[in-house]
């Protein structure tokens, strides 16, 4: 085993992400933004583009940063109320639909109208203007107190399912970018899949988790119940992964089944303890992706340019196409700005394919950059008008999504409200 992979490195490589990333974190906070941003920050230092001493694509990093991310949205699940979600799917499915086309078109027609792209790599730059990372979206609204609004309820679900028609252009775009063929028929079959893993598992895991649950927490063995929780998680993880789906949509939907089960509080405390661990480890590593030294070229700056306003424009306008929703439309759409690891995922199946030049892929993760670091401070800003009430409960739940502070307890506020 070399130097690089040998378990003192490692090691070394984690304590200095995690004291980088709580420290600027803290940081942060102390300035007024959220966390999140300052741990994206700590990535960027850490990463090949000033330190050296964090590379994403480390295999251990990678596996880590994955975990982080499916306890993050595990834990997100848990924090989420299914019925608020129902309440406001027509605006969420509308808002992810625009969200999706609006980029795409716009992009497609910018890369081969302005840029003069082939239309593959036109494809594939539009392709990535589709993406809303769901993690870095919803642990923003959280640091800022508005996940459980009913903003915060149509960016989650909006996100989830970008992640959804993420996953059916990804599919497309490959095929057509390798030279392989797709057909509607493909397309048709990986959204019923997408959506069928969702309703399937929501339907039999309300019915079938809750006995158990039970009866383990019966037991009363200590860290029993967390445990065989987040194996859960695990699980459906997997399943959805294998079934053709999103690995990140399994462990949302395993916190969403484990919302109502008993002993939701000692799972909530496991997945916080460990999610202090794991999921500062995901958002450096979409820091450490960038190489800063990639934009000192002119024309990959002014690509970046022009690929930053359509895809700060194409979702930003799709937060007014459901004109019957009456709340906060600019938290809406900042929200749903942030490409974050899904933006990279496309960039970097361009650049391996060789669909897309260096300089191409530069500018596109300096659009996932930019977007990314864009959403946190100006979201910080639209949606500061929401008063936020510190935890009154005694039971020590460090909650991983609400950071420090907590929703008041009670409906969800109506639309428009602050309180």
């Amino acid at each position: 085993m070399s130097e690089t992979y040998s378990m003192p490195h490692l090691l070394l490589v984690m304590a200095a992400l995690l004291v980088t990333a709580k420290l600027l974190g803290a940081l942060a906070q102390r300035l007024g933004q959220p966390a999140v941003l300052g741990e994206l920050v700590a990535g960027v230092l850490l990463g090949g583009s000033v330190l050296g001493l964090l590379d994403p694509a480390d295999p251990v990093i990678r596996a880590l940063a994955e975990l982080g991310v499916i306890v993050l949205l595990f834990e997100i699940g848990l924090n989420t109320d299914l019925r608020s979600m129902t309440r406001v799917l027509g605006t969420a499915t509308t808002v992810a639909i625009v969200g999706v086309v609006l980029p795409l078109g716009l992009g497609y027609a910018a890369g081969v109208g302005i840029l003069g792209l082939d239309s593959i790599p036109a494809l594939v730059c539009a392709a990535a203007l589709t993406a809303t990372s769901v993690g870095i979206s919803a642990r923003v609204l959280s640091d800022i107190g508005q996940l459980q609004s009913r903003e915060g309820q149509v960016v989650l679900g909006a996100a989830v399912l970008d992640d959804i028609v993420g996953l059916i252009v990804l599919a497309a775009v490959t095929g057509v970018v390798t030279g392989g063929s797709w057909s509607v028929g493909g397309v048709v079959l990986t959204t019923v899949i997408s959506i069928g893993f969702i309703v399937v598992a929501l339907t039999a895991g309300r019915i079938l988790t809750k006995p158990i649950f039970r009866s383990v927490e019966a037991i009363r063995t200590p860290g029993t119940l967390a445990a065989l929780a987040l194996a859960f998680a695990l699980l459906l993880s997997s399943l959805a992964a294998r079934s053709g789906s999103a690995m990140i949509l399994g462990a949302f939907t395993a916190g969403l089944i484990l919302n109502t089960a008993p002993g939701r509080a000692e799972i909530d405390r496991a997945t916080t303890a460990i999610g202090h661990f794991l999921v500062p480890v995901f958002f450096a590593s979409v820091g450490a992706a960038v190489t800063l030294s990639a934009f000192t070229e002119t024309s990959t700056l002014a690509v970046a340019a022009l690929l930053i306003a359509v895809g700060v424009v194409g979702k930003f306008v799709a937060a007014y196409a459901p004109w019957w929703f009456q709340g906060n439309k600019p938290l809406i759409g900042v929200a749903m700005i942030p490409r974050g690891e899904v933006g990279l995922i496309f960039a970097q199946m361009g650049l391996a394919t060789r669909a897309i030049s260096p300089s191409l892929f530069s500018a596109l993760t300096l659009m996932v950059l930019v977007t990314t670091f864009l959403a946190p401070p100006v979201l910080a800003r639209v949606g500061r008008g929401y008063k936020k009430r510190p935890v009154q409960d005694n039971s020590g739940i460090d909650d991983l999504v609400a950071g420090d502070w907590k929703e008041p307890s009670g409906p969800v506020p109506e639309a428009g409200t602050t309180e």
